[in-house]
């Protein structure tokens, strides 16, 4: 493996789920944690924790990704012990609803485009230049299964993480030729906070999605992404589809 020691490692959207759970699986690795989020409360926390358990280097400031002025004005901003990032995760994303297409809310559109599609581009502008310049880097995207499959009701939302796997290939051929790399995680049906988003607090329903079989842990997506970072500089993991023994599909799932 290769040391990810000292190295700063960025994760975006990483207040809870699998944000959080990458950043204490590398600060665990050693590396030296920069969190964004919209909760500067839980970054702060998070950042105590990290601190104490892994007596970790953090820094944190809150960030809504969606933003691009507020994206561009954090990142020109970060210390100068700060900027020199070598991996990326873009991490954060939501999703709104399961509607049919012409009976969705605009609005729910807007904001997972925003956040899924627009904020990994902001934050991939201003951050992978750096790397260029520095012939050093290692770019993880947050993508999913609903990329590679269309549910019904996912429309909108499967759009947006079609984009991500779009883009994420994208950018090997933009970086090909450089040392910067480039990998696409996409998780199957994982137990967070992504289900009661998309249901805007409604947690019964939430927690039916995950009812009747063992979904994954933020902890074992964190634990692939780690792995991908920490190939030797040769090896790139283009992509990762990581889904729970009983998921068969985007749609199939052997509930007991």
């Amino acid at each position: 493996m290769d040391s990810l020691k000292d190295k700063i490692v960025f994760v975006t959207g990483s207040s809870a789920g699998i944000g959080l759970a990458c950043a204490r699986a590398f600060a665990e690795s050693g590396a030296r944690i920069m969190m964004c989020a919209r909760r500067e409360d839980r970054l702060r926390k998070i950042a105590e924790e990290l601190k104490k358990d892994f007596g970790s280097d953090v820094f944190f400031f809150r960030l809504d990704v969606r933003n691009r002025e507020s994206v561009e004005r954090a990142l020109n901003a970060l210390p100068a012990d700060w900027r020199d990032i070598e991996v990326l995760i873009n991490n954060a994303g939501l999703s709104r609803g399961l509607h049919k297409l012409h009976e969705g809310s605009i609005d729910d559109w807007e904001e997972m485009i925003d956040t899924n599609i627009k904020g990994l581009l902001y934050i991939s502008r201003a951050v992978i230049p750096g790397m260029v310049e520095r012939g050093s880097g290692h770019i993880i995207n947050m993508g999913s299964i609903a990329g590679y499959e269309v549910y019904t009701g996912g429309n909108v939302y499967c759009a947006t993480k079609f984009a991500v796997r779009a883009l994420s290939q994208g950018l090997r051929f933009d970086l090909n030729g450089t040392p910067i790399r480039v990998t696409e995680i996409a998780p199957g049906m994982v137990e967070t906070e992504f289900s009661l988003v998309r249901f805007r607090g409604d947690s019964g329903r939430a927690a039916k999605v995950y009812t009747g079989f063992e979904p994954l842990r933020p902890e074992d997506i964190a634990e692939a992404v780690v792995w991908c970072a920490a190939r030797p500089p040769h090896v790139n993991i283009n992509s990762m589809i990581v889904m729970a023994t009983s998921q068969a599909s985007s749609s199939v799932v052997h509930r007991k």
